[in-house]
């Protein structure tokens, strides 16, 4: 017998991957706390905790920097070809003149969303000689990074862009926020990277666009389905990079995201309030 949620009646819970939903929160009676262990709370229904009065947390400066790693090393694999090198040495193919390698230095990377992982990627990749161009409508950032950009429009982004990386939440109004007609705009030599999530890019209209060579490359951590349908026309490309969701995960954020939902957790059921900056609904 599997056991659920719903059969227990927890005054707390912590949450990593699977979902919350209003009918949990409804049945249990005692509920005083939703920890999340990470940082995106798609999967609970923030909604109905509020409605309840239940506080909602997470842990927002547990995993960014491993976010952020992650999206460099999309960015340097998507740009020297590393895992279809790979691929093709270890099949016994040695063939240097169809080698797709691009130069890095003087190309402009696009940061849609610029909270603390959008920022520690500018920071890190300060050295490469990148232009940096942000798009974050709710910026309130004054003072922007060296060799930054602040654009108020996508569109501009994307057209500008040699590499694309997503850092911003998934919401109902930005499901599918990389779809045709926005593909449509990006350069034919350039690349999307993916360490978001994955309902925040149409992954069929993203494979046509790789299949018919109006984009180069993609590096995908975050699925729209989780795990993805091994069908998946993604998986068929040779210029796709994909992971499993694991962008915040690495030994340091481990420990930074349990014993920081754990702290969240113990503050609920000792009914004081969150500390504001792990506190998804203040009520």
């Amino acid at each position: 017998m599997t056991l659920k949620i719903i059969d227990y009646q927890p005054h707390g819970i912590i949450v990593r991957s699977g979902k919350v939903t209003r009918e949990a929160i409804t049945y249990c009676k005692n509920l005083k706390i939703i920890s999340k262990h990470g940082v995106g709370v798609d999967n609970i229904d923030v909604k109905a905790a509020t409605e309840m009065g239940i506080p909602v947390t997470n842990t927002p400066k547990a995993n960014f920097e491993s976010v952020a790693e992650l999206t460099v090393g999309f960015i340097y694999a998507l740009a020297r070809s590393i895992p279809l090198e790979d691929k093709r040495v270890k099949n016994g193919i040695w063939d240097k003149k169809k080698y797709p390698g691009v130069h890095i230095s003087g190309k402009t990377l696009g940061l849609i969303g610029f909270g603390r992982i959008g920022v520690r990627v500018a920071e890190l990749v300060n050295s490469l000689n990148l232009n940096i161009i942000i798009y974050d409508p709710f910026l309130k950032i004054e003072n922007l990074p060296d060799a930054t950009t602040l654009s108020s429009n996508i569109d501009e982004l994307l057209s500008l862009s040699d590499f694309v990386s997503l850092h911003c939440p998934l919401t109902t109004e930005n499901k599918h926020l990389i779809n045709k007609e926005k593909l449509a705009l990006m350069k034919p030599t350039a690349f999307l990277i993916n360490t978001a999530r994955g309902g925040l890019i149409d992954e069929t209209e993203l494979a046509k666009a790789l299949e018919d060579g109006k984009l180069s490359g993609a590096a995908i951590d975050a699925f729209e389905q989780e795990p993805p349908n091994p069908d998946n026309p993604l998986f068929k490309l040779d210029n796709v990079i994909a992971s499993t969701h694991v962008g915040g995960a690495s030994d340091k954020s481990f420990i930074n995201m349990g014993t920081g939902a754990v702290a969240n957790l113990l503050k609920g059921l000792a009914s004081e309030k969150p500390d504001r900056d792990c506190w998804i609904n203040p009520i």
